[in-house]
C-alpha cells in the first residue's frame, strides 16, 4: 500500500556494498552497519518481539537521523523496562501482521474470512495493549503514543458476527445465507438418503459402503465390472481401473440443485466480505496508524527486553562531557557466551576526557584492539536507536550523526585491490562522507562547530599494508586531519610513530591492550595512557615457532634497539 510504511524499517541490501558505491553520507554508513555486524544484531534484537511484524522490523532498523529521534526512542525502551519488572512487559496477545489485509482493501480487493479476522483479533489485541499502557502510573511516553489509536469496537463485532473462529462466513451473517444454507442441508440428506438404499440394494455391486465427492457431485465405489447395476455418470477411474465413481442418474437432479444452491452461497458470503472490507476501507488511515503504533511499542518491548537481557543500563547523550563506558562488553559475544557456550567475554572501560579527538590503540594481534573498535561502533549506534548499552552505570557518550568505519581486509581479486588498496578507497569513502556531512551543517544555523563532523570514525590498522614508513607517514597525516575535520576517531595501528602524536597534540591519546608475559597471552583489557607493543616474539613463541628461529629474532631486535638508543 502505497502509503502504509512500516517504522524502524529500512532494507539492507548487501549489492549496495560495493567498492565502486557513491562517497555518500549514507552509503559509507551502510557499509560500516555491515562492518560491524549491525544486521546481526537486530537478529538477536528480534528474537524478543512479540508480533511478526514486529520481527520483520527489528531485523531492519532504521538509524535515527536526529538525537530527538534517539531520545524518543529511548524513553519508550526505559518505561517498557519499567513494565517488564513490574507486570511482565506488555502484552500483544491477538495481534497479527495485518498490512497486507490492508493493502488488498485499499484497493478494494474483497479480504476473505481469515484476513478479517486477523483485523478483528488485531482490534482486540491492540485495545487491551492500549488499557494496559492506560492503567499503569508513570508512564508519560507510551500513554501519549496510545492517546490516539481508535481500535474500532464495532467493526470487530461485526466481522466476529459475519465470520466464525475457523474464518467460514458464519449462517447469522445474512437471513438470506441462513435460508440457503437450510436449502443445502435439505438437499443433501435427500442426497445421503438415496445413496444409502442404492449402496444397501446393491452391496455385490460396490466395492465398499462409501459415499464420498468427485469434482464436488456425490459418488459411490462401483466395481466396474457391475456398472450396468448401478446407471450413472461415471466421474471417475481408481488407478487400478477395478473401481469407477458413480453419481446414480436417481441423485443427478438433486445434485444439480446442489451445484446451484452452493454458487448462491458463494456470491452471498463474497456480498458479505465485500461489505465488511469496504468497512475496513473506510477506516483505513486509522488501522494504518493503529499498525505503526502496535510496531513502535513492540520495538520498544523487544529492546527493554534485550536490554534487560544483556543487563544493560539506558544511555545518556553528552556534548561537552567525557564519555563515560565502564565495564562495556560487545554485545554479540555476549550472545556467544550466553547462548552459544562461548568463552566468557571480556568487558573494557573507555572513559574519554570532552576535548579529545584521537585515540591511538596499539599492541599484539589478536590482543582485541579490532573487538574494542566494534565493541564502541555497535554502542554508539545501540544508543541511537534507543536501545541499552551493556555497560555499568553511568553510560555517557555523545549523540553521533554518524558511525564510519574501515575494517577489516578489503582485499579484491575482482577489482584488482590490494589491502592496501582496498583499504585506502574505503578511507577515501570516509573522507568524503566527513566533507559532505560538512557542508550540510553549514545550512544549519543551530550547528556549534561547522567544521567538525559530528561523526564517530573507526580505522583498524590505520596506514597498514604497505612500506611501514610511507604507511606511518599516511597514518599520522589522516589521523591529523581527522582530529580537524570529526568529533572523534578511534584508530589501531603497529605504527610506534603514532604513539608520539600524543606528546605533541593534546587532542591525541594512547591506549593499548594488555598482553601477558608471564602466560603469552593477551589479556583482552584496554590501558589507558599507556602505549603498548606487538610482542610479536611472544606471540610466536606461543604458537610454536622453532626457537632457533625465535632466538635469532631476538638477538636482532635487541640490536636494533641498541642502535636506534644511540
Amino acid at each position: 500500500m502505497s502509503n502504509f510504511t512500516t517504522p524502524q524499517l529500512s532494507p539492507f541490501s548487501k549489492s549496495n556494498l560495493t567498492a565502486s558505491q557513491p562517497a555518500t553520507p549514507a552509503a559509507i554508513q551502510s557499509e560500516t552497519l555491515n562492518l560491524l555486524e549491525w544486521p546481526r544484531l537486530c537478529r538477536h534484537l528480534a528474537t524478543f518481539s512479540a508480533t511478526q511484524i514486529g520481527t520483520v522490523a527489528a531485523q531492519q532498523l532504521q538509524i535515527p537521523t536526529t538525537q530527538a529521534e534517539s531520545q524518543a526512542l529511548l524513553a519508550q525502551t526505559v518505561e517498557v523496562a519499567q513494565l517488564e519488572s513490574t507486570v511482565g512487559g506488555l502484552q500483544f496477545g491477538g495481534i497479527r501482521d495485518i498490512g497486507l489485509a490492508l493493502e488488498r482493501a485499499q484497493v478494494q480487493s474483497i479480504l476473505s474470512g481469515d484476513e478479517l479476522l486477523d483485523i478483528a483479533t488485531t482490534l482486540s489485541g491492540t485495545r487491551r495493549l492500549r488499557r494496559q499502557i492506560d492503567a499503569q502510573e508513570d508512564l508519560p511516553v507510551l500513554q501519549t503514543l496510545v492517546a490516539d489509536l481508535r481500535t474500532f469496537p464495532e467493526l470487530e463485532q461485526e466481522i466476529l458476527r459475519c465470520i466464525d473462529e475457523r474464518g467460514h462466513v458464519a449462517d447469522r451473517a445474512s437471513a438470506q445465507l441462513g435460508d440457503i444454507r437450510q436449502q443445502l442441508k435439505v438437499v443433501r440428506d435427500r442426497i445421503y438418503a438415496k445413496l444409502q438404499s442404492i449402496l444397501q440394494r446393491q452391496s455385490g455391486a460396490v466395492q465398499e459402503a462409501l459415499i464420498t465427492q468427485r469434482s464436488n457431485r456425490f459418488v459411490i465405489p462401483v466395481k466396474a465390472d457391475r456398472k450396468d447395476a448401478i446407471p450413472g455418470i461415471v466421474h471417475d477411474v481408481s488407478t487400478s481401473g477395478a473401481t469407477l465413481y458413480v453419481e446414480p442418474h436417481s441423485i443427478v437432479e438433486h445434485g444439480n440443485k446442489r451445484r446451484a444452491l452452493r454458487k448462491e452461497e458463494d456470491i452471498e458470503t463474497e456480498i458479505i466480505r465485500q461489505k465488511l472490507t469496504y468497512q475496513v476501507a473506510e477506516v483505513l488511515p486509522e488501522l494504518e496508524h493503529l499498525m505503526i503504533t502496535v510496531v513502535r511499542l513492540d520495538l520498544a518491548s523487544a529492546r527493554a527486553r534485550y536490554g534487560l537481557w544483556m543487563e544493560g543500563n539506558a544511555p545518556r547523550f553528552v556534548e561537552q562531557e567525557q564519555i563515560t563506558l565502564r565495564q562495556l562488553t560487545h554485545p554479540l559475544l555476549l550472545w556467544q557466551q550466553q547462548k552459544e557456550q562461548h568463552n566468557p567475554v571480556v568487558p573494557i572501560d573507555l572513559i574519554m576526557r570532552p576535548d579529545l579527538r584521537v585515540v591511538a590503540i596499539t599492541g599484539p594481534n589478536t590482543g582485541g584492539k579490532t573487538v574494542t573498535l566494534k565493541t564502541l561502533g555497535l554502542a554508539a549506534l545501540m544508543a541511537k536507536v534507543g536501545m541499552f548499552i551493556p555497560a555499568r552505570e553511568p553510560v555517557e557518550l555523545p549523540w553521533f550523526e554518524s558511525v564510519l568505519a574501515d575494517i577489516g581486509d578489503e582485499q579484491s581479486i575482482e577489482q584488482s585491490l590490494s589491502t592496501f588498496s582496498g583499504h585506502v578507497k574505503r578511507i577515501g569513502r570516509i573522507l568524503s562522507a566527513l566533507e559532505a556531512s560538512s557542508e550540510a551543517a553549514l545550512e544549519k544555523p543551530e550547528s556549534v562547530d561547522k567544521k567538525i563532523s559530528n561523526a564517530l570514525v573507526l580505522l583498524d590498522e590505520v596506514g597498514a599494508g604497505t612500506d611501514p614508513s610511507e604507511g606511518s607517514a599516511l597514518a599520522i597525516a589522516l589521523l591529523k586531519y581527522l582530529a580537524d575535520h570529526t568529533r572523534l576517531t578511534v584508530a589501531t595501528t603497529h605504527y610506534g610513530e603514532l604513539k608520539a602524536l600524543k606528546y605533541e597534540d593534546e587532542r591525541f591519546e594512547n591506549a593499548s591492550v594488555e598482553f601477558d608475559d608471564l602466560k603469552l597471552a593477551p589479556t583482552y583489557r584496554l590501558l589507558w595512557g599507556i602505549p603498548g607493543r606487538s610482542n610479536a616474539l611472544s606471540i610466536a613463541q606461543r604458537l610454536g615457532l622453532k626457537s632457533a628461529v625465535l632466538e635469532q629474532a631476538k638477538n636482532r631486535w635487541a640490536a636494533k634497539m641498541k642502535l636506534s638508543i644511540r
